[in-house]
């Protein structure tokens, strides 16, 4: 089983400064014109922000709510870690205010933002603490079988960190933390009101770790398996182990040896379930879940929220994450 890391008691109080330099590092000396930039871009007196793909998008809309205008480059249904930037929004990135990413998880996107001349750049990974997770098992940073974890498609970070921080609340709480403070000192004539959605935000994603911990604290097995190895962050938090079909490529084919392993683990973990995700095929998932007698069910990475997402923002997603978990490892 993962054993959980716990965070210190400071690390959220911490972010507030993450977030601070994380923005000046990547503003330099014009960074103090942030009153001025929410007058450009036509955004209708609002600081315009551009954010990458969806758990960023979430947190400028909740965090700015009235005062900003939010782009986001990967649209709904798009898989993040495909994208490819168009020459329209190269444009976009260059006309905004703030842009607010994850360096690592999209590789074109690191791209344009650093050729964007934008000044006021956040970059999420920096507001909390990354770390390596195996794509099965309970594998940490420096295990065999890790390195060149990036190399189907996911170009993750130098170390092979996992960049899927949001599917964990308490660090995407810290990220919430990082940005609030960022968006204050980007546009300082509305730094209270950041102040303040940070807080209320930071609150409930609180409150959903604590029904998490309360949720997942008794089940029957603690394995599930999923396509998509993005739940690293949220098994290590809850004490659980994930075991990924595909690896970190949500879309690449497993070989026979690694099915048959998996079969093993199932039997063995009395596993019920396998899980697949909206953005991508279901074909492993129900070849595994056939050759095996199970069930498959849906585990969102919450990379974007689609029609066919189970709920309209994050935090109805996570909720509907936690019931699907609790259902496959048959909570008490």
């Amino acid at each position: 089983m993962n054993v959980r890391r716990l965070i210190p008691a400071t690390a959220l109080a911490g972010a507030v400064a993450l977030g601070a330099t994380a923005l000046t590092a990547c503003s330099g000396a014009g960074a103090g014109a942030g009153a001025g930039a929410a007058e450009s871009g036509g955004n209708d007196g609002k600081l315009g922000v551009t954010a990458s793909f969806y758990p960023m998008q979430f947190l400028a809309e909740q965090i700015g709510k009235d005062h900003v205008k939010v782009d986001t480059l990967t649209k709904p249904g798009v898989e993040p870690h495909d994208l490819e930037i168009t020459p329209k929004q190269t444009g976009q990135l260059a006309d905004a205010d703030v842009i607010l990413y994850l360096k690592t998880l999209q590789p074109a996107v690191d791209k344009a933002v650093a050729q964007s001349g934008v000044k006021n750049v956040v970059d999420a990974a920096t507001l909390t603490k990354l770390e390596a997770h195996a794509p099965s098992g309970h594998g940490h940073e420096g295990e065999a079988g890790h390195e060149g974890e990036g190399e189907e498609g996911h170009a993750h970070g130098e170390a092979g960190e996992d960049p899927h921080v949001w599917l964990d609340p308490a660090k995407y709480a810290e990220i919430a933390q990082g940005v609030g403070a960022a968006l204050e000192k980007a546009d300082p004539d509305h730094a209270a009101d950041y102040k303040k959605n940070t807080a209320d935000l930071v609150a409930k994603l609180t409150a959903l770790d604590t029904e998490f911990k309360n949720g997942l604290a008794d089940t029957a097995t603690k394995t599930f398996i999923t396509t998509h190895s993005a739940f690293g962050y949220l098994a290590e938090r809850y004490g659980l182990d994930q075991e990924g079909i595909s690896g970190v490529d949500p879309e690449s084919e497993p070989s026979p040896a690694r099915m048959k392993e998996l079969q093993e683990v199932a039997k063995k973990e009395n596993v019920s379930t396998v899980f697949f995700e909206t953005l991508a095929s279901d074909k492993t998932a129900k070849s595994l879940a056939g050759d095996t007698g199970l069930k498959t069910d849906v585990l969102d990475p919450l990379e974007g929220i689609t029609d066919k997402s189970q709920g309209a923002d994050y935090f109805e997603v996570m909720r509907s994450n936690l019931k699907n978990l609790q259902k496959a490892l048959g909570a008490k």
